[in-house]
């Protein structure tokens, strides 16, 4: 196993600190991981929110490894192949009602950069070219682009990199452990806080803005559910101001809340859609983004041999991304996985409540299969509690995942209850040894 580590710049690494004590995994199948010197670690977060159906599912190896054989890659301007419109009709069959053309990209950013821009050249072609004003939500993630980190409102990912986009703006953050600590599902208190949207609406009036986007679950800021009507507010203001909603589903497509899509979770479809992570199982990089018949119709007007939105990626439908997503879709469809997560969720919320009352918890929230776990900061040194648990969580066998100072779990759907009991016991003894 090659060992040199210096020449890799890791992302979202503390590399100092990782080329020092390296957590190397070289295998994986089902539940697990190993490492290279063959240690078996119980996956608690689907590698990256991204592995749903667990690893080396054999229908997506092998539609992989076919299709590198037969079609390493099409062009994908002017031309097409037949992957690509296949995937796209079995797509659309499980998003919402009416959300019905599909956009390939290649990752979550590129997903929330094409919505963005969707949502701006709609408005043009429609003849209010003045909406040009994105609104996001603060604590919400948005992959690492430009335009993902400007309407983003995670702090961390924004302040080294200048001023951003212009005329963006961000609503208030949902998080209101005063009223909401320790809900099960969606908290009872804090659709008001759509309002806020009315707030920035008067303030830059509704004819300037384009679209509001948020993730319908926050996960990379630590799991913050939303409130019980907040969607349904948001939807309902947007409606009445002609402004688009954009649901950010990069995590929450695909089975993670109990239904394909968070929108059908909670009973709001919005108006463009942002996934990628469980599209493929993460086996291939890829995303889309799943939009409404009329805002695809409204770009389909002038002469027919030119293009009708300049926007689009090399590997936009890349055949090996295709073949991927659609052994995913048949392995999904084979073990029932875009709805499991509601069938494991009452058994996964009581093992993560159980740990309330430990040292430093302070917080636990869930839905479906994506679980939260807050602890309170050190002073002086914020998140360094929390990383402390996933390296011991990592030294005895379990990999979780932190942001600041919580917890995030959202393990394969393939998930059993012993180990859900594994996971969440080797979380708890490691808060116990924490200081």
């Amino acid at each position: 196993m090659y060992q040199d580590l210096d020449a890799y710049w890791m992302p979202f690494t503390a590399n100092r600190q990782f080329k020092k004590a390296p957590r190397l995994l070289a295998r994986a199948d089902g539940m697990y991981f190993w490492t290279p010197e063959g240690r078996q670690v119980l996956d608690g977060v689907a590698g990256l929110w991204c592995v749903n159906a667990g690893h080396a599912r054999p229908k997506i190896v092998q539609a992989i490894q076919q299709q590198a054989a037969e079609l390493d890659y099409a062009p994908p301007f002017q031309m097409g192949h037949p992957k690509a419109f296949e995937l796209a009709e079995r797509l659309v069959k499980i998003t919402p009602p009416g959300m019905n053309k599909v956009f390939y990209t290649n990752s979550g950013s590129e997903s929330v950069e094409t919505a963005l821009k969707m949502a701006i050249a709609y408005h043009r072609v429609r003849g209010e070219g003045q909406r040009t004003r994105l609104i996001g939500r603060e604590r919400g993630y948005h992959g690492v682009n430009f335009g993902g980190i400007s309407v983003g409102g995670m702090v961390a990912n924004r302040k080294m990199f200048g001023t951003l986009l212009a005329g963006v703006d961000h609503i208030r953050h949902t998080h209101d452990p005063a009223r909401n600590a320790y809900s099960r599902g969606q908290p009872a208190h804090g659709a008001e806080f759509a309002d806020d949207l009315e707030r920035l609406i008067a303030l830059h009036d509704a004819s300037t803005i384009a679209a509001v986007i948020v993730e319908p679950v926050a996960g990379s800021t630590g799991v913050l559910i939303p409130p019980q009507g907040y969607l349904q507010r948001l939807r309902e203001i947007c409606d009445k101001h002609g402004i688009l909603l954009i649901f950010d589903e990069v995590i929450t497509g695909f089975g993670r809340t109990g239904q394909p899509f968070a929108a059908q979770t909670f009973g709001v479809t919005p108006d463009l859609m942002t996934v990628a992570k469980g599209i493929t199982n993460g086996c291939v990089p890829m995303g889309a983004v799943f939009v409404k018949q009329a805002i695809h119709d409204a770009f389909m007007q002038g002469p027919e041999h030119l293009i009708e939105f300049f926007h689009g990626y090399t590997y936009s439908a890349h055949p090996l991304a295709c073949a991927a997503a659609l052994g995913t879709l048949d392995t999904y469809a084979d073990d029932g996985l875009l709805t499991r997560a509601s069938e494991m969720q009452a058994y996964f919320a009581d093992a993560v409540h159980s740990l309330k009352g430990l040292p430093h918890v302070i917080d636990v929230r869930n839905i479906g299969l994506v679980g939260g776990i807050e602890l309170a900061s050190r002073p002086e040194e914020p998140a360094k509690r929390a990383f402390e648990v996933f390296l011991d969580c990592w030294e005895h066998g379990v990999l979780i995942r932190t942001t600041g100072d919580t917890i995030a779990l959202s393990p394969p759907l393939i998930i059993e209850k012993s180990h859900i009991d594994r996971i969440v016991s080797t979380v708890a003894d490691a808060i116990r040894r924490v200081r």
